[in-house]
């Protein structure tokens, strides 16, 4: 007798470019909130954070490219355009 396997569905994660973008506005928001005072001075510091943030971007885009499509580009752009708007709020 044959047994079936108990999990036979397969498991689908979130899309490489979702993950991206949310540790693109988590590392954003958390160095807007830390590194930026009330007279709206912005720390040395927070733009070697965001240059962090862009190597791991570039190679992040790079190792996953074969998973970005048309829609997943398109998401990614309008969440960079987000992000300064982010960065214009702080």
């Amino acid at each position: 007798m044959e047994q079936r396997p108990v999990f036979k569905r397969r498991h689908f994660d979130n899309p490489v470019s979702f993950s991206l973008i949310l540790t693109n506005y988590i590392v954003a928001a958390l160095g807007l909130a830390i590194f930026a005072d009330s007279h709206h001075k912005i720390h040395w510091f927070f733009w070697v954070v965001m240059g962090g943030l862009v190597i791991y971007n570039v190679f992040s885009v790079y190792r996953y490219r074969e998973d970005y499509t048309k829609i997943h580009i398109i998401a990614y752009i309008i969440s960079l355009a987000g992000m300064g708007l982010l960065f214009l709020m702080f």
